[in-house]
């Protein structure tokens, strides 16, 4: 009787663990990143720029941009949060940030020169080799109100950072 007691606890706990180091492997792939080079490329989607004539709004929509971050293995441990930190010389600040399950979320308010700042939402996917998402920005222009819809795609391109 005592042998079945202890071969069953043994079990449970063989169990437990398997199942404890099945789902750590997808955890950490799904929290950390690559070190190194990143492109955060922009493709603009739909654009409502009150003053920006029409045939120039049509020959941005498709186009893309794409930011280059380098990432070193402290950023890049922190996962995709670090592919998602607004540029700096922008000052926008981070009002929400949730990344969890494969999924996130942030908004943004980004200060203008004149008139009241810009909002910005993100949302999309991530897993260990970037992020795929939708940027809405809205914000007000001298002429009314202005709507930007971009598409975004992070993709590793290079280990190593070099000057």
């Amino acid at each position: 009787m005592r042998t079945a007691v202890a071969s069953d606890t043994t079990a449970d706990m063989l169990k437990s663990s398997a199942l404890a180091l099945l789902l750590i492997p997808a955890f950490i792939s799904a929290q950390a990143i690559q070190p190194g080079k990143w492109d955060v490329t922009s493709t603009a989607v739909d654009l409502d720029i009150p003053g920006v004539p029409s045939f120039l709004l049509r020959m941005m929509k498709g186009r893309s941009k794409s930011e280059r971050k380098c990432l070193d293995q402290s950023a890049a441990n922190s996962g995709v949060a670090a592919l998602l930190v607004p540029d700096p010389k922008a000052q926008c600040r981070v009002d929400s940030l949730r990344i969890a399950d494969g999924r996130y979320s942030q908004t943004l308010t980004c200060p203008e020169k004149s008139g009241p700042p810009i909002q910005i939402k993100r949302a999309g996917t991530y897993d260990a080799m970037g992020f795929t998402g939708r940027l809405e920005m809205a914000g007000m222009t001298p002429k009314g109100p202005m709507n930007v819809v971009l598409d975004q795609k992070a993709t590793h391109i290079d280990g190593a950072c070099r000057g």
